[in-house]
C-alpha cells in the first residue's frame, strides 16, 4: 500500500513537473518568437529604408549622367558645325585657288609661247652674229674658244707665277732669318783651323851626305825602303831634304817615320830598313787607336766599337781635296750637334752621324762603292743605331729621312764651304767654271753669263724685252735645278738672274 501510494505520488509529481516544464517552455518560446518577430520587422524596415535611399541615389546619378551626356552631345554638335563651317570655307578657298591656278597656267602657257618665239629669234640673231664675227675675225668658234682658253691659261699662269714668287720670297726671307740665326750661333761657337794635306811629304836631312847613305850601294837601300813601304823615295838636288810620294797617306806616314828613325839611327841597310818599317807600322797602329779614342772623347760620342774607333784614327791620315778628313769630321760633328741643340733635335744622333759620316773614306781603297754607302754598311755591321746609319747614308742625298740627317748634310756643306778648307787643281777649277757658264747660256733669253767667286755664284744677265720679272724668277729656279742635275760641285752655288731696262736716246 505504501509502495502504491509512493508510486502514485511519484507519478503525480512527474506529471506536475512535466506540465510545469511545458508551460515554462511555452512561455519562453513565445517570448523568443516575439523577439524574433520584432527583429525581423526591424530588419525589414531597415532594408526598405536602404532600398528607398539607393533608388533615390540611382535616380540622381541617372539624371546627372543624362545631363552630362546631353551637354557633351551639344558640344559635339557645335564642334561639328564649326568643322563643317571650316570645311566649307576651305572648299571656297580651294575653288578660288583652282581658279587662280587655271588663270596663271593660261598666263604661263602664253608667256612660254612668247619666250619660245623670243628664244628662236635670239638663236637666229646669235647665229647671224657668230657668222658675222667669223667672217670679220677669220676664226671659227672652236678656234676662238681655243684662243680664249690659251689666253686664260697664260693669264692664270702669270698670276700663279706672281703669287709663287711672292710666297717663295716671303718663305725665303723667314727661312733665311732662322737659318742665319742657327748657323751663326753654330759657326761662331766653333772655330777650327784648316789643315791641308798633300800627296808629297818632305823629310829633312842633317846633311846632303845622308842622301848617298839612303841610296846605298847600287841603290839597294832605296829599293829596300820603297819595297817595304810602297812609297816612292825621291832624292834630287833639293838641299837638306828628300821627298816621299804616295797617294796612300798611311803608307806615306809609315815611310816618313821609318826614314826619320833610320836617319837618326844612322845604321841604314836592308835588314835594318825592314825591321824599322815593321816596328813603325805597329807604332802607327797604336797611334791610330789612341787618335780614334781621343776623337771620340773630344766629340763626346761614347760606346763605339773598337773597329770604328780604329777607322776614325785612320782618317787622320786621309784627306779630301787637301783637307784632313778626321778634323773635318770632328768639325761636322760639332756643327751638327750645335744646330740640333738650337732646333731641339736629337743631339746624340746628330753628333754621332756627323763624326761617322765620312768613315767610309777610310776604306775606299779596300772596298768598292761610294763612301757614304760604305760608311753606312760599316756602321750597321758595328751595331750603330739605324737613324745614325741613315744620316751617314744620306749626307750627300737631296731627300732625308730625319731632321738629324738633314743637319749632318748641312754641317757637311758648311764645313766644306769655309774659305781655304778645300783646294782643287787649276784644270778642274776651270772646267767647273766653264760648265756653269754653259748651263746658264743654254737658256733662251740669256744675254750674258758669268761664274764668279771661285764658282760659288753664277750671275746671268737676261734680255729685258723677252724676260719679265716673273720669268726671271722662274729662270733662276730652272737653272738651279739644271745645275743640280748635271754638275758635281762642292758646297753650294748661288744663281743670280739680273734683268735691267735701259732707255737710250741721243741729243742731236
Amino acid at each position: 500500500m505504501d509502495i502504491t501510494i509512493t508510486v502514485l505520488a511519484v507519478l503525480v509529481g512527474l506529471t506536475i513537473g512535466a506540465l510545469s516544464g511545458y508551460a515554462g517552455w511555452r512561455v519562453v518560446a513565445g517570448r523568443r518568437y516575439e523577439a524574433a518577430k520584432q527583429g525581423s520587422s526591424r530588419i525589414l524596415e531597415e532594408a526598405q529604408e536602404k532600398q528607398r535611399s539607393l533608388l533615390l541615389e540611382a535616380k540622381e546619378e541617372s539624371l546627372r549622367i543624362r545631363s552630362s551626356a546631353e551637354s557633351e552631345l551639344k558640344e559635339r554638335r557645335a564642334e561639328a558645325q564649326r568643322a563643317e563651317s571650316r570645311l566649307s570655307k576651305r572648299e571656297e578657298n580651294a575653288d578660288h585657288r583652282a581658279t587662280n591656278l587655271e588663270r596663271k597656267e593660261r598666263d604661263l602657257d602664253r608667256k612660254e609661247e612668247e619666250t619660245e618665239g623670243l628664244r628662236t629669234e635670239v638663236d637666229s640673231l646669235r647665229r647671224e652674229e657668230v657668222e658675222r664675227l667669223e667672217k670679220i675675225s677669220a676664226l671659227s668658234v672652236s678656234a676662238a674658244k681655243e684662243e680664249l682658253m690659251r689666253r686664260a691659261e697664260e693669264e692664270i699662269q702669270h698670276e700663279v707665277d706672281v703669287r709663287y714668287r711672292d710666297v717663295e720670297q716671303r718663305a725665303k726671307e723667314e727661312a733665311n732669318d732662322k737659318a742665319r740665326n742657327i748657323l751663326g750661333l753654330a759657326t761662331h761657337r766653333l772655330a777650327s783651323e784648316v789643315v791641308s794635306d798633300f800627296t808629297l811629304t818632305t823629310v829633312p836631312l842633317p846633311s846632303d851626305d845622308m842622301k848617298g847613305r839612303l841610296i846605298g850601294r847600287e841603290g839597294r837601300n832605296i829599293r829596300a825602303i820603297e819595297k817595304a813601304t810602297g812609297v816612292d823615295l825621291i832624292i834630287d838636288e833639293t838641299p837638306g831634304a828628300v821627298t816621299l810620294s804616295c797617294f796612300d797617306p798611311l803608307r806615306r806616314e809609315v815611310a816618313r817615320l821609318a826614314v826619320a828613325k833610320l836617319i837618326a839611327d844612322g845604321r841604314i841597310h836592308p835588314a835594318r830598313i825592314e825591321e824599322t818599317v815593321a816596328r813603325t807600322e805597329k807604332e802607327l797602329q797604336e797611334t791610330i787607336k789612341k787618335t780614334g779614342e781621343q776623337t771620340v772623347m773630344d766629340v763626346d760620342v761614347r760606346g763605339l766599337n773598337p773597329e770604328l774607333i780604329s777607322l776614325l784614327g785612320r782618317l787622320k791620315y786621309r784627306f779630301s781635296y787637301g783637307e784632313n778628313v778626321l778634323q773635318y769630321s770632328t768639325e761636322v760633328a760639332h756643327l751638327a750637334g750645335m744646330m740640333a741643340a738650337e732646333m731641339g733635335a736629337n743631339i746624340r744622333v746628330a753628333k754621332e752621324g756627323g763624326l761617322l759620316h765620312d768613315i767610309g773614306k777610310a776604306l775606299t781603297h779596300e772596298v768598292e762603292g761610294p763612301h757614304a754607302q760604305i760608311g753606312a754598311d760599316v756602321a750597321t755591321r758595328n751595331n750603330i743605331r739605324p737613324d745614325v746609319c741613315a744620316t751617314i747614308r744620306e749626307h750627300h742625298d737631296d731627300e732625308h729621312s730625319s731632321v738629324e740627317s738633314f743637319l749632318v748634310a748641312a754641317a757637311d756643306a758648311i764645313s766644306a764651304a769655309r774659305p781655304g778648307s778645300r783646294r782643287d787643281t787649276v784644270e778642274q777649277y776651270t772646267k767647273r767654271l766653264e760648265a756653269l757658264e754653259e748651263v746658264g747660256r743654254a737658256f733662251a733669253g740669256v744675254e750674258k753669263c758669268y761664274a764668279i767667286q771661285a764658282g760659288r755664284e753664277v750671275r746671268i744677265l737676261v734680255e729685258p724685252e723677252s724676260i719679265d720679272d716673273v720669268a726671271a724668277t722662274k729662270m733662276a729656279r730652272d737653272i738651279v735645278r739644271k745645275i743640280e742635275e748635271t754638275l758635281v760641285y762642292p758646297g753650294q752655288i748661288k744663281v743670280t738672274v739680273i734683268r735691267e731696262s735701259r732707255a737710250v736716246e741721243f741729243a742731236r
